[in-house]
């Protein structure tokens, strides 16, 4: 049934495809505005490619760019200040593993080694790792806000001649019409205004160069839900069709991924659950016209709710830790071939 494939996507329309065994959850509300259409393709090791139409646009009672707990640089900065220590080694076997990563940057097209890639919130270097597969390293920036991350980037021999550099995915420190690749993994969840970042990535990019933003994607488990919108942001899959398209980007492609463990269960939503690109059809500028930043971070903290928000936040990201623990191990007992 195809709305099994929809990780809380309510207002998706399937027009063609094959539904994989054993993805989640059944009947889904098919309402709402119609998007211009997108392609949706799905791991390529659980079912064939297929098409979507996105029917809705953002949730209204679930704000795309409304703060989490650790939906602010501030906190993200002091959340990765510790976890950048154990990031590699636990929390990415879980969540954010070799094979997937090859398999999402796929869409994104690094057919050249001489191209220029911007990795925005690449953090300790994982994903570049990937990048470096196909494209010189002296080719490709790593920028991220974490000064803790990139000293683990910085260690990475495949990275040595990467420039590593310090910046706000959402102020971007390149030229307009700069690169010819924009690649961001596991970031977007942090920034206060994902649709000023990716209006970033539109006006770096040159004419006909392609983002690829890597991301989770929202739950319907309720239990899930409640500990992701106390954690960071969790978009839902047509949440990120109209930033890309909003930012003016056309041929925007969005592909499912996720551990091979889970067989294709979304219900609990991923750290990284999809791969979205788009391009950039014309020089210069984004067309969207945008405020003031959602959060000024020169502005001073207050101690006690910071402190607040910081450990709430850790305490529902440690929810995270235990569901692909718990995914594994239905894997290991649930007989291969029946859902779990």
């Amino acid at each position: 049934m195809a709305s099994s494939m929809l990780n809380g996507a309510e207002n998706l329309t399937l027009i063609r495809g094959i539904t994989p065994k054993g993805l989640g959850f059944w009947g889904s509300d098919l309402q709402g505005r119609r998007f211009s259409k997108v392609n949706v393709v799905a791991n390529t090791r659980i079912s064939k490619t297929r098409t979507l139409t996105p029917m809705c646009s953002l949730s209204a009672s679930r704000p795309a760019s409304q703060p989490r707990f650790i939906q602010h640089k501030k906190e993200a900065f002091w959340f990765y200040r510790f976890l950048s220590i154990v990031y590699d080694h636990v929390i990415n076997p879980g969540h954010w593993t070799e094979d997937m990563r090859d398999e999402a940057l796929e869409p994104a097209d690094l057919s050249d080694r001489n191209m220029l890639v911007v990795d925005v919130g690449g953090g300790t270097g994982f994903t570049t790792l990937g990048i470096v597969k196909h494209v010189d390293a002296k080719n490709v920036t790593i920028l991220d806000q974490s000064p803790h991350q990139l000293a683990k980037a910085k260690q990475k021999e495949p990275l040595k001649d990467c420039k590593i550099i310090e910046g706000d995915a959402e102020d971007l420190p390149f030229r307009t019409d700069y690169a010819d690749r924009y690649v961001s993994a596991g970031s977007i969840e942090y920034w206060p205004d994902p649709q000023r970042g990716i209006k970033e990535a539109y006006r770096v990019l040159k004419l006909g160069g392609k983002a690829c933003i890597i991301g989770p994607v929202y739950p319907t488990f309720w239990l899930s839900r409640f500990f992701a919108d106390a954690w960071m942001l969790f978009p839902k899959e047509e949440e990120y069709i109209e930033w890309f398209q909003k930012a003016g980007f056309k041929d925007v492609q969005l592909k499912r991924i996720g551990p091979k463990w889970y067989r294709g269960v979304r219900r609990h939503g991923l750290i990284m659950g999809c791969s979205v690109t788009g391009v950039k059809p014309a020089s210069g500028d984004s067309p969207l016209q945008l405020g003031p930043k959602a959060e000024d971070v020169t502005e001073p903290v207050k101690p006690l709710v910071f402190l607040m928000r910081l450990i709430l936040g850790a305490m529902a990201a440690t929810y995270y830790v235990l569901v692909p623990i718990y995914m594994w191990l239905k894997d290991q007992i649930v007989p291969k071939g029946r859902p779990i």
